[in-house]
């Protein structure tokens, strides 16, 4: 009995102009850097040959604009999907890069009672049902070939813990989902059987650019 093998790539964002350090979330208008537009090109690039059917897409700006060359060049529709979106978080709008100042204020103490569920934010069991049905229906969608969807980090890092057997409650910051990298899962039958993970763009990572040598060094 021949079996039907699909993949689907979820993509994350490229990198996002956010001088402020604000923990944008779903805000609007929060729209990739030019070095974030450098990295949606390079993913595109590296699935150029691919046997993309199906896209689909985050609503929100730097989601769709990394999103955007891939439409490009395999002349495909998108599906926009608010299935796929960022999770929900009640620090949004904060600042939380400089100085940590949204964990220093006593007024947001109240969110940090259950790191588990986790209670700063949508639920993470949420996340994965919904991540759960988005997936089911790009893979049936593009049954036998391949589909892209573009999140965000937290959605892609719970889809995978999901399919992986992990617990859900994890240290942020071992999260392995960077700018522009792709979590791909393989699907049998509507079984998922592997994941591979890979960063096309890691060479403009922000720590991976900082790093590099002077000119002449």
């Amino acid at each position: 009995m021949s079996q039907t093998r699909t993949i689907v790539h979820l993509l994350r964002h490229g990198e996002v102009e956010n001088p402020g350090g604000v923990l944008y979330g779903r805000l609007p208008e929060y729209h990739l850097s030019e070095r974030g537009q450098a990295m949606a090109l390079r993913v595109a690039d590296h699935l150029k040959n691919a046997d993309l059917v199906h896209l689909r897409c985050s609503p929100l700006e730097r989601a769709q604009e990394t999103m955007a060359p891939h439409a490009e060049i395999h002349g495909l529709p998108v599906t926009t999907d608010g299935r796929v979106i960022e999770a929900d978080n009640f620090l949004e709008g904060q600042v939380v890069s400089v100085g940590m100042s949204a964990f220093r204020n006593p007024a947001n103490w109240r969110y940090f009672t259950n790191p588990t569920r986790p209670s700063w934010g949508e639920p993470y069991r949420e996340i994965v049902a919904r991540m759960r049905l988005a997936i089911k229906d790009a893979a049936a969608e593009a049954a036998g070939h391949e589909a892209l969807i573009v999140s965000h980090q937290l959605p892609i890092w719970m889809a995978r813990c999901d399919v992986e057997g992990r617990r859900l409650f994890h240290d942020p910051r071992r999260r392995e989902c960077t700018l522009a990298s792709l979590t791909s899962l393989t699907l049998i039958d509507g079984r998922v059987t592997s994941v591979n993970y890979i960063e096309p763009a890691a060479d403009l990572l922000p720590r991976a650019v900082s790093t590099k040598p002077a000119a002449g060094a």
